[in-house]
């Protein structure tokens, strides 16, 4: 947002200064992104009089000049054709900076004559771009500084010019009264009376409006508009052409040039039909799709169904709130013509804008908001506008629709600016910052104004009083303790096992990874994903197109890339989210784990190793310890497709309830992401491990026993078919009291197996310990554990103990 100092100053009766008002402003939350001074630039230039010229003995084109200035006469040779004798110059001495040419005057020789300055035209001096020839002032001292003679004579050509950012939520601010009031609210100045026209038409509007019922709600609200006939167009005044072109825009005509000042004056987009090429009346209705519309901009639309637009009997002639259309487009031939203001739905605004990718100070301001109450006042205050500078006889107003009501009231409480913000502002001031604003004030009830969409309760309040206020007069002060002893802990039960695993995966030689959500189909496909229930609308590329079902692609991915630039031996881990579905709820918080080539580097004492399903399966255990999983578990064989059918277990406080898996990662998989092997991996769900009973911050008491453990061991004869786990399982089961612990350590298969025990035969050993914890077991207590260790194992397996 542009504007000039004499612009704000139209609005706010102020002495300030540029510097207070710029500080006032980003202090206010109107950042300021620059000043242009002109003066600035100029401040070295200085006013002069040719006493003497005559012509260069060496050159047909220049003048040898004698210049009077505050330093004396001096010796300027000049080639202006206006360069003579009694004129009154602006003169750039030696070491001035001229911004026309960007030179740094100096003294120099001219066809062998010296020459001390230079005599400026305007476009040298950036005044305008005139150069025919050096600029004659019709009065000034010698000496004097040309920009004191400029505030004098012509300020408009020293207007600083001033740019703020505005944020969304200040719709307001778009509209230079809109600034000034808030720089009268802070003190700067005072609001002046905001100019006042009732127009009374003195004939029916031959143009009809309508809105079609479709439209009403979430398109236009209200559409008003009068028919101004006879009057003159042409280039508009002086003042308003400087006026524009100091905040960039390009002076059209007085018709255009009246609504480009009202966008800019008051946040009140506004246009103008030329009403000789409307064809009947007008109506605001929603395209069908298809239709097209050759803009102000010359450039071609094609509108899509649904967008809001107007049209006359031929066809449509302005994308509503955005940009009109070249056929209606006033011209200096304009006669007749029709203004129009209305108030349209924001959201559609925004979505037709970014659909035709148009961005036009109408559509800027219209899809950020606009003052709807000001909307029948703006059809008045516009046709004065015109008629004070074009003439013509204006028509009664036509309406469609009605002003929408945004009336709404919050309680003022006082007290919270200290509880809320701490600042201690007293009630009285409170009360007129807010009335200076434009509040209203009935009781404790604050009734917002129309023009401030942004304030929507009663915090609202409060933040308006501490802005004006100033928020760097906030002073810190420690606040007293309002409890005393350990605070409560912040984390969920989640974040702090998230924070565990994330450190104990790390302390285990892993580094952490933090990849996307976003995967490949087919990549999704290997782990049970790839299904439109998580594919994106709208993906980044084709590579990220659906969530992520499980932790280990997005690892095996980075496998893959680190492989393929020479690092073999990696352990990578994450802790993040895998999807399911697209709905709430269907996504869990993963922590996996991913180990791919050899334990560390080759060695003459042969240390290293290829990782295998035991280095997963070690380092799952370690992470489900650290989160306080159960020491019992049982380890299944039901994991999903992408793990080795024979080398992976899923470890379990049941058949239903799973904790993690480890294993090797099937070979298929490797093979379709490009990993070359041995990989092996764990996923852990800490939301699956059980919470604890207590939630007190204290470590529970360390068990110690002070009864010797029992150890027995058994050799079972079973199918080479049976797994080890099974017997593992069915001997845990046997007293889950006493035997603490049940480890393989004994393999005999082979034809030396079969031979002996029979064809499709092995025996596997077992060690189980039993720890009692209340008295020494006698031997008969151990045998009938034993009896039922025995009997577990062969009802699980089919096999007998080996004699």
């Amino acid at each position: 947002m542009k504007f000039t100092l004499s612009w704000l100053k139209d609005h706010l009766d102020t002495t300030a200064t540029v510097d207070e008002i710029t500080y006032a402003l980003t202090d206010l939350g109107l950042e300021v992104e620059g000043v242009e001074n002109p003066a600035a630039k100029l401040a070295d230039f200085t006013i002069g009089k040719v006493i003497h010229a005559e012509k260069h003995p060496d050159a047909d084109k220049l003048r040898v000049c004698k210049v009077l200035t505050d330093e004396g006469e001096t010796q300027i040779i000049c080639g202006a054709p206006n360069a003579r004798e009694g004129i009154t110059v602006v003169v750039a001495k030696p070491g001035t900076y001229v911004p026309g040419i960007d030179t740094t005057i100096g003294v120099g020789k001219i066809r062998g004559i010296e020459s001390f300055g230079m005599m400026c035209s305007e476009r040298e001096m950036e005044l305008s771009e005139e150069h025919d020839g050096i600029i004659e002032l019709p009065s000034g001292e010698v000496g004097e500084r040309f920009t004191d003679w400029l505030a004098k004579n012509d300020p408009a050509k020293v207007d600083p010019v001033i740019e703020i950012a505005i944020t969304p939520n200040r719709p307001d601010a778009l509209g230079v009264r809109g600034i000034a009031r808030d720089l009268a609210a802070r003190g700067l100045g005072t609001l002046k009376p905001g100019r006042e026209a009732e127009i009374k038409g003195s004939f029916p509007c031959p143009i009809g409006v309508s809105i079609d019922a479709d439209t009403r709600e979430g398109g236009c609200e209200v559409f008003a508009g009068r028919l101004i006939r006879g009057v003159k167009n042409g280039p508009s005044p002086e003042w308003l052409q400087t006026r524009l072109r100091a905040i960039g825009l390009r002076p059209i005509s007085t018709l255009v040039d009246i609504t480009n000042f009202f966008t800019f004056d008051r946040n009140r987009p506004l246009h103008v039909f030329d009403a000789d090429k409307v064809k009947g009346d007008l109506r605001i209705h929603r395209t069908s799709g298809g239709e097209t519309l050759v803009g102000l901009d010359d450039k071609t639309y094609t509108f899509d169904a649904g967008q809001v637009v107007i049209s006359d009997d031929t066809g449509i002639e302005s994308i509503a709130g955005i940009m009109g259309g070249l056929a209606t487009g006033c011209t200096h031939d304009t006669v007749n013509v029709f203004l129009e203001a209305a108030v349209w739905d924001r959201v559609q605004i925004a979505m037709t804008g970014r659909a035709l990718k148009i961005n036009s100070d109408a559509r800027y301001r219209n899809e950020r908001g606009i003052d709807p109450a000001f909307n029948m006042e703006a059809v008045d205050l516009a046709t004065q506008m015109i008629l004070d500078l074009c003439g013509g006889e204006p028509s009664e107003v036509v309406v469609a629709g009605k002003v929408p009501d945004v009336s709404r009231a919050y309680r003022l409480d006082t007290a919270r600016v200290q509880s809320l913000v701490g600042m201690d502002i007293p009630e009285s001031e409170q009360r007129q910052t807010l009335t200076k604003l434009g509040f209203k004030l009935e009781g404790n009830m604050a009734h917002v104004p129309s023009w401030r969409p942004d304030i929507l309760g009663e915090a609202d309040l409060v933040e308006e009083v501490a802005r004006i206020a100033s928020l760097t007069k906030l002073v810190g002060k420690p606040m007293p303790r309002a409890h005393v002893g350990v605070p409560k802990p912040i984390l969920s039960l989640g974040q702090r096992r998230e924070q565990i695993a994330r450190r104990t995966v790390a302390a285990l030689g892993y580094n952490e990874c933090v990849s996307y959500s976003f995967i490949d189909q087919a990549a999704a496909a290997l782990f049970g994903g790839g299904t439109d229930a998580t594919m994106l609308a709208n993906p980044i590329s084709a590579d990220m197109s659906h969530m992520r079902p499980d932790l280990l692609a997005g690892l095996l991915q980075a496998a893959a890339r680190n492989q393929a630039r020479g690092f073999a031996d990696l352990a990578l881990f994450e802790v993040g989210h895998a999807f399911t579905g697209g709905e709430p709820g269907e996504q869990v918080v993963q922590v996996a784990g991913l180990l791919v080539g050899r334990t560390g580097p080759r060695d003459p004492h042969g240390a290293s190793r290829a990782v295998d399903v035991f280095d997963a399966k070690a380092d799952a255990e370690a992470v489900l310890a650290a989160l306080g999983a159960p020491e019992r578990v049982q380890i299944l064989r039901n994991g999903a497709a992408w793990w080795h059918p024979g080398r992976h277990g899923v470890i379990s406080l049941g058949p239903k309830k799973p904790l993690a898996v480890f294993g090797e990662v099937h070979p298929r998989v490797l093979a379709a992401l490009d990993v070359k092997g041995p990989a092996v991996a764990f996923t852990i769900w800490p939301a699956e491990v059980p919470a604890p009973r207590k939630t007190g911050a204290t470590r529970p008491a360390l068990v110690m026993r002070d009864l010797q453990a029992v150890e027995r061991d058994f050799a079972f004869v079973v199918d080479s078919t049976v797994e080890a786990l099974t017997i593992v399982n069915a001997a845990l089961g046997a007293d889950k009291t006493l035997i603490d612990q049940v480890r393989i350590f004994d393999e005999f298969t082979g034809p030396k197996a079969e031979a002996q025990m029979g064809a499709g035969k092995k025996s596997v050993a077992i060690t189980v310990r039993l720890q009692p914890s209340e008295k020494t077991l006698k031997e008969a207590e151990i045998e009938a554990v034993g009896a039922r260790i025995i009997d577990k194992v062969t009802k699980a397996t089919g096999g007998a103990l080996r004699g």
